[in-house]
């Protein structure tokens, strides 16, 4: 029988694994992020199907970015419909009329979010995006893109500026260890990725004196007022934080 230790400990490698894999590509990642602090511009954060659990922790998230635009659509929800949200982010065109509400420009970082990266969504997004000037920041799994179908005309891999890698496994499981059948890990390592971006950000950011737009948690005391300015600031461009 699986032990809590056994799942923990596999899901610590993972996460030391990935630390040291990506290092540079971090690094990288947080540069683009600061680029959009000076130039007050926006991070643009999408994924389809479970991936929007990251779209999610990017967004109005205590201790997040509060310069963040969430790329969405309510039919790439498994909540909405699950067989249909699979089959949504495999129609080609739909980049193109979440964008139609605002898009990306040269100042701002699309980062999107995808294990497989070989849907048409995610894929088109980026292409999309690339066109307008922006950077690229995509955070998936290289193996898993590899051995994806291959549904549109590129990659998430060969789209993003900074690549991200999750070291998920094809088919996202992790356990048991000979042959994973359960525990998926993209979630969690997503989660984590970003937030080894977001570290890098604040140092860096505070250490050149930026004021890096963080929100608050509205569940402690003063935050609501602190939180106040950025809804301010960002609820005009930022139609979901309404």
């Amino acid at each position: 029988m699986v032990s809590a230790t056994d799942i923990s400990g596999s899901v610590a490698k993972q996460l030391a694994d990935v630390e040291q894999a990506n290092a540079e590509a971090v690094r990288e990642a947080a540069d683009l992020v600061l680029g959009v602090i000076r130039a007050d511009a926006l991070v643009y954060t999408a994924g389809a199907g479970h991936s929007l659990a990251a779209v999610a922790e990017t967004f109005y998230r205590a201790g997040g970015l509060a310069c963040v635009y969430p790329l969405y659509h309510p039919d790439l929800l498994p909540l909405h419909g699950a067989v249909s949200s699979t089959k949504t982010e495999r129609r080609t065109g739909l980049a193109a009329e979440v964008l139609a509400e605002r898009a990306p420009g040269p100042d701002d970082v699309l980062v999107v979010f995808s294990t497989s990266g070989s849907n048409p969504y995610p894929v088109e997004l980026c292409i999309e995006a690339r066109k307008r000037g922006a950077a690229v920041i995509a955070i998936t799994s290289r193996a898993c893109v590899a051995a994806a179908p291959r549904r549109s005309s590129s990659t998430l891999v060969e789209q993003g500026t900074v690549v991200l890698d999750s070291l998920v496994i094809p088919g996202d499981a992790s356990y048991p260890p000979d042959a994973p059948r359960t525990a998926p890990l993209s979630t969690v390592v997503n989660a984590f990725l970003w937030n080894l971006v977001l570290a890098q950000v604040y140092d860096r950011g505070t250490a050149e004196g930026l004021d890096v737009p963080l929100w608050r948690s509205s569940n402690v005391e003063g935050g609501d007022e602190a939180n106040a300015a950025l809804l301010e600031k960002y609820g005009a461009i930022v139609p979901r934080l309404k």
